[in-house]
């Protein structure tokens, strides 16, 4: 079973570097295991005479092909590894919100309009550009929080379909808290929504104030708001799982 924190995950020098390997390592590896071992049989091949040099500049064209198709295979498990991991380190991230910092963990979620305006504005106003970054994060955990709490009430929805066929004492008692389930998570989607379109309307503001050489000023208050629901939205949801699973152990351990 999970266990709820409220302690925030901290991206690490060892994190960033094992991504710089692990992004790096992947392109290298075919590189790395195909002209190495061709170049060395190819250098060798010069060296030697007679039927010597025919058979290392053969060998060397058998290593260039096999050593690309076997990095080829190690590039394809990096690369699937390092999404496995990321996508680990990005639901640690986001447990309490999705901070201005860690944007860049999550730019493969962000638009291509997104990406480009981010790029513009913080080329011209460094002040614009942390308060166009700091709704980003918003909209980012508000949309995460909508997929989740989406999958978390078709859950709910399932078994409450399911307890309708069962005839036991707990049947009824089960289908309230399911029901009261479904009314929290409901309520969590609906003000993630609002997150939503409130962190849009922000970055369109934003974008027109970096357009028009204006400040941050008249954004700050908002800015503020959007930052508190960025932490408050993830716990309530994940509170809201933590009971969910709790009640799961219960109904495992009486049955």
């Amino acid at each position: 079973m999970n266990e709820l924190t409220t302690t925030r995950y901290e991206i690490t020098r060892k994190d960033v570097a094992k991504d710089k390997v692990l992004k790096y390592g992947a392109w290298l590896a075919p590189l790395t295991l195909s002209t190495v071992p061709a170049a060395a049989l190819f250098v060798l091949s010069l060296l030697a005479t007679g039927a010597t040099t025919a058979m290392f500049f053969f060998f060397s064209l058998i290593a260039l092909v096999v050593g690309l198709l076997f990095g080829l295979i190690i590039t394809g498990g990096i690369f699937y590894y390092r999404s496995r991991w990321l996508a680990d380190v990005r639901e640690r991230l986001a447990i309490d919100g999705i901070k201005t910092n860690e944007v860049e963990w999550f730019r493969h979620e962000l638009t291509t309009t997104e990406k480009k305006s981010l790029k513009e504005i913080e080329a011209k106003d460094l002040m614009l550009g942390d308060a166009f970054r700091d709704t980003l994060a918003a909209r980012l955990t508000a949309t995460r929080i909508l997929k989740s709490t989406k999958q978390e009430l078709l859950l709910v929805q399932r078994r409450q379909g399911k307890l309708k066929y069962l005839k036991s004492e707990n049947s009824a008692n089960l289908q309230e808290e399911l029901k009261i389930d479904y009314e929290k998570l409901n309520g969590i989607k609906n003000e993630a929504e609002e997150m939503r379109v409130e962190a849009e309307t922000r970055l369109q503001m934003i974008e027109a104030a970096s357009r028009r050489g204006g400040n941050v000023a008249d954004t700050e208050l908002a800015l503020k708001k959007l930052s508190a629901r960025t932490s408050e939205l993830p716990l309530a949801l994940e509170s809201a799982r933590m009971e969910e699973e709790i009640r799961r152990e219960l109904e495992k351990e009486t049955n």
